[in-house]
């Protein structure tokens, strides 16, 4: 196997990160296939199961810069975007780069922004590049934002709208460790590796070429065909108001894209397509009131319509 390609990459990286993330390596898979999909993550779940630790080690992980920008209530959105100084020597504005300027970007607890400075980020997150004062400034690439968020706890935090939410090509949740799995981790934790600790296993460059080669991987018009009906029936789903958009449609595809690189394959799969239907689809939904109240979740109905959608016959190998 070519040392550069996305597989031999993503077992770099997940071997790298799974130092200090133990239990969890479909997490760490699908948190990789984000990054080889060049897609932003959301990683949301209680306090304390790692989802900060996950975004330092994926961002450790590559050799590009990384920052992390601490979400709070009194952040602004120049802190994110950059602002333009006044130098009175020169007597021009010279632009200042915010936090976005880097390939991986972690925003941690990211529903403890106003709303104004969550709006910071829709441009850059979408276009890979910023506007200030009327001037556009490109950020390096790859770039990707790897968010956290904590769902349960309410007070002080702003619900991120649909438009951001939109923009994340997955949402992914930690969730609790088995019994052995914690031990290890608080053994870990008093003596092992921590995310300080990660070297860098993949260069900037390499990361380049594997996101292009995830990119050529093969699409089936009857697979793609498959997405755009997954895609399409959650908006006509008698629990859902608003659908995944196009958007998700696209994120489904890519994504899949990602797990054959990563698995080695030149070609997407329908178990692909099906793996990832949840984390890419389930956070776009936005249901009616009477299915939150009968306390029906959107990862739910996307499962139900998984069930439901026949899968194309296509000849993968060709």
């Amino acid at each position: 196997m070519n040392d550069n390609s996305a597989a031999e990459i993503a077992a770099r990286i997940a071997g790298n990160v799974q130092r200090v993330i133990l239990g969890k390596p479909e997490l760490v898979r699908l948190a990789i296939a984000g990054l080889l999909a060049e897609g932003h993550l959301l990683i949301e779940d209680v306090p304390g199961l790692g989802k900060t630790t996950l975004a330092r080690c994926l961002a450790r992980s590559i050799g590009g810069n990384w920052n992390r920008i601490q979400f709070t209530p009194d952040l602004l959105p120049g802190d994110i975007t950059g602002v333009s100084v006044y130098h009175q020597r020169d007597e021009r504005f010279a632009f200042h780069p915010g936090g976005v300027f880097a390939n991986v970007v972690v925003a941690d607890e990211i529903n403890r922004g106003t709303p104004k400075t969550q709006s910071a980020l829709l441009e850059v997150m979408s276009e890979r590049r910023v506007t200030v004062d009327a001037t556009t400034h490109e950020v390096p690439r790859p770039f990707l934002v790897v968010a956290t968020q904590n769902p349960i706890e309410l007070e002080g935090t702003y619900r991120l709208p649909e438009a951001q939410l939109d923009r994340f090509l997955l949402r992914l949740s930690v969730g609790y460790p088995d019994l052995d799995a914690e031990v290890a981790v608080v053994l870990g934790d008093c003596a092992g590796v921590t995310a300080e600790e990660l070297p860098a296993v993949v260069e900037i460059e390499t990361l380049r070429t594997a996101i292009t080669e995830v990119r050529a991987v093969r699409v089936d018009p009857a697979l793609a065909g498959y997405a755009v009906r997954l895609a399409a029936a959650t908006r006509d789903h008698a629990a859902v108001r608003f659908g995944a958009s196009v958007r998700g449609s696209i994120a489904l595809v890519r994504t899949a894209q990602a797990l054959a690189a990563m698995a080695g394959r030149g070609f997407i799969t329908p178990d692909d397509l099906k793996e990832v239907a949840v984390p890419v689809l389930a956070h776009r939904l936005v249901l009616t009131a009477e299915a939150e109240l009968n306390q029906r979740g959107p990862g739910e109905i996307v499962a139900e319509l998984l069930d439901s959608t026949p899968l194309p016959t296509v000849d993968a190998g060709r």
